[in-house]
């Protein structure tokens, strides 16, 4: 049986071991994106979906990596305009998963460290994901979200500067200055 082998050098069984490799990163993406689990899991599996039906388009010398990212990311916008008619999309609180203490007490740092980031506008909660969660460099992550680096460092700061107002606000005995942010 002859291996159909792109100008990348790869053939398809390679190409998908490869993709399913970034399966943990593209469901710790999702859930920035979504803080219900439910929706991230159907997220990465519509993006899987729609990876394997194009994985003859994928471009050879880029990061694959890369690109099931915008595949994930146009998923989820898409998702979200055909549900606001419905619900303002993004407006979810995390789930309540706490139990057992000394573990709880991590969990629910993390669930708060969450419902911070979700006040945080689309946008610049997806940069900050992309930059310091997922570890991508500034250009990596620009070309994701289609925008120039410089936008990416500025949305970044940004994020960084209001999710930094969001927790010293919220600290017990921080003062009230009268800023809503």
């Amino acid at each position: 049986m002859q291996q159909d082998i792109g100008p990348d050098g790869l053939d398809t069984d390679d190409r998908r071991t490869i993709l399913l490799a970034s399966l943990p990163d593209l469901r710790a993406y999702a859930r920035f994106l979504t803080p219900q689990r439910a929706e991230a899991d159907d997220l990465v599996q519509e993006a899987l979906v729609r990876a394997l039906a194009a994985l003859g388009q994928f471009r050879p010398g880029t990061s694959m990596r890369a690109w099931l990212f915008v595949i994930l990311r146009n998923a989820f916008y898409e998702q979200a305009r055909r549900r606001r008619s419905e619900r303002t999309a993004l407006q979810f609180a995390p789930p309540g998963e706490v139990s057992g203490a000394p573990v709880q007490e991590a969990r629910s740092e993390l669930a708060d460290l969450q419902r911070r980031l979700f006040t945080l506008p689309p946008l610049l909660r997806e940069a900050l994901v992309l930059v310091g969660a997922q570890g991508m460099r500034y250009e990596e992550a620009a070309e994701i979200c289609g925008v120039p680096v410089g936008t990416m460092k500025a949305r970044v700061s940004r994020a960084r500067r209001q999710l930094a107002g969001v927790m010293q606000r919220s600290m017990p005995g921080a003062a009230d200055n009268g800023d809503i942010g």
